[in-house]
């Protein structure tokens, strides 16, 4: 079911529809550094599994990811960014700029790097992460 964010056919609501839910984009920033199976997702989030699981579908469900069984028993599958999810790197890079203009950064954390790493390895070899 689409939400009403999408029903006035605008490009910035219909984006919002597949990655504006709580966890989306971050999911696909971990898939962008290297994870792929769901515990890795799981322990560089901290978040609980059920959410993780909710997310993960709707990313597979909308195209962002693509589900690959790597075990039969127990049955086990990570998860690929496909041409779509690849295609976020630029919003995450630019979600990333205004984050460390605009947003003041917890002081008890180190101070994240002015271009995240995640950015510099993988807008070159992006395609290395696709499905």
């Amino acid at each position: 079911m689409r939400s009403t964010l999408a029903l006035d056919n605008c490009p910035a609501a219909r984006a919002l529809d597949v990655v504006g839910e709580r966890w989306a984009l971050l999911v696909v920033r971990e898939a962008l550094a290297g994870a792929r199976r769901f515990d890795e997702f799981r322990d560089r989030l901290r978040m609980s599994e059920n959410t993780l699981a909710r997310r993960l579908t709707e990313l597979t469900a909308s195209g962002v990811l693509r589900r690959t069984q790597y075990s039969l028993k127990p049955a086990r599958f990570e998860y690929l960014l496909t041409e779509q999810g690849c295609a976020l790197v630029p919003v995450l890079a630019a979600l990333a700029a205004w984050g460390n203009e605009w947003t003041d950064p917890d002081p008890d954390l180190p101070k994240p790097p002015a271009r995240p790493s995640w950015l510099d390895e993988n807008t070159a070899g992006v395609a290395e992460r696709r499905a």
